[in-house]
């Protein structure tokens, strides 16, 4: 992509304003590859831009995409489309830091790598910080596993942030067949839940400023805050292994069918059982986890620990959400939730899931079943690696006018989605 000198860069980017209308994108053939349903279509707004992760996006369209992994130009993507056909013609680099999590809020955008939240001083119509990050929230442990930090800000000042759980289930040696869970669970303290924080203050630390808001959520990567009902939703990455580590007691099939991707609706002091519990969709019950006794049937301890509101398919990996209140799309999308999921890697023989499933919600109520709205990202054959997959949806976000923006962790493609009837 060509880049314009710096200098006349930022007058450049600072002075367009890319302009809106639907008709004037740019749909790709074929809509890339995506299934859509009928009136959709996608446009490519960039294709290569690394490993994706989360995006925010302005009420002007500039959008800021922050990588999983950063490339030699930088941590966080900001895109600009200057000609509006929905390509981005701009891009300029953020940071060095890359990480999972990003939002804008006043004048600010905050990025959260996977131990720290930072915050970048920005102008409005500008795509580059006018001045250096400045720390929000340090002190978080390094994590081998479920190290990123996404986060969501409430209409009060309160900034809730997911901690997830280093492990499966509490095993140690971790992920090893037949042995049981450390009981009780000493990752409870630090990790598996959701933490509050100052939504304006810099400088806080987990360990001082951190207040537990909810724990026995394992890993909570798709979380949304929902300005109409005032709460937060999380859905979790359930557990695995349960017929490898247990094969006495699971089968093959349960392994890939059990438990389900919980959705969760977080309120303060709320416990969902993990690493006690799992969620059986099929039986509609929370059971107790076999490194703890549990053989498929058996509640015990878990009997009146939080319940999902819903349940999504096994191991297919939510790794962002979004609530659709805006009016693009036809009225029934409107209130309901947008969940990217990455797509499995431990189901047999075949992988499921690279898809953007659409939930349509009544309040904070399911109304109704998932349904697939975008799919084809893996590609047209059968995926039996995760490493197959043409590319894995890892990031959601609406755009000023409606369109549904998905990012891809692989080469980091991003498509806009747009309605035309």
């Amino acid at each position: 992509m060509k880049r314009l000198p710096t200098v006349f860069l930022v007058l450049f980017i600072a002075a367009c304003s890319p302009p809106y209308e639907v008709a004037q994108l740019a749909c790709a053939d074929n809509n890339d590859g995506l299934v859509l349903p009928d009136g959709f279509c996608a446009v490519v707004v960039i294709d290569t831009l690394g490993r994706a992760r989360h995006m925010a996006i302005r009420d002007n369209g500039d959008l800021f995409v922050v990588l999983r992994t950063p490339s030699e130009e930088g941590g966080i993507a900001a895109l600009r489309d200057t000609t509006g056909d929905g390509v981005a013609d701009v891009t300029v680099w953020i940071g060095d830091a890359g990480g999972g999590g990003i939002h804008l809020r006043g004048d600010y955008l905050y990025v959260a790598t996977d131990t720290l939240i930072v915050r970048y001083p920005m102008a409005a119509g500008e795509l580059l910080p006018t001045g250096e990050a400045e720390t929000v929230v340090s002190g978080f442990a390094r994590q081998r596993s479920h190290a990123l930090k996404p986060f969501e800000f409430d209409d009060a000042g309160s900034m809730y942030v997911n901690v997830g759980a280093p492990s499966n289930a509490c095993q140690d040696p971790s992920r090893t067949p037949g042995v049981v869970g450390q009981d009780p669970c000493p990752l409870l303290g630090d990790y598996a839940g959701v933490w509050s924080f100052d939504a304006d203050r810099t400088g806080q630390t987990m360990m001082d400023d951190g207040y537990r808001f909810a724990s026995g959520i394992r890993n909570g990567v798709a979380n949304a805050w929902h300005p109409e009902v005032g709460k937060l939703f999380v859905v979790q990455h359930g557990r695995d292994d349960l017929h490898r580590l247990w094969q006495d007691r699971f089968t093959e099939e349960q392994n890939n069918e059990l438990p389900a991707e919980e959705l969760f609706v977080v309120e303060d002091g709320s416990d969902f059982g993990w690493p006690y519990c799992y969620w059986d969709h099929f039986k509609g019950q929370k059971l107790l986890n076999p490194e703890y006794g549990g053989d498929g049937v058996t509640t015990g301890r878990c009997e009146g620990i939080g319940v999902p509101i819903y349940g999504f398919p096994a191991h297919w990996a939510p790794n962002d959400m979004v609530f659709y209140l805006a009016d693009q799309f036809p009225a029934r999308y409107r209130g309901g939730a947008f969940v990217a999921f990455h797509g499995s890697w431990n189901r047999e023989p075949v992988q499921k899931g690279y898809q953007v499933t659409f939930l349509p919600m009544d309040g904070e109520t399911p109304i109704g079943e998932h349904e697939s709205f975008a799919d084809g990202f893996a590609g047209p054959d059968s995926v039996k690696t995760s490493s197959m997959a043409r590319a894995r949806p890892t990031g959601l976000a609406v755009g000023p006018d409606g369109s549904l923006y998905v990012a891809d962790s692989r080469s980091g493609r991003i498509w806009r989605i747009i309605y035309t009837g």
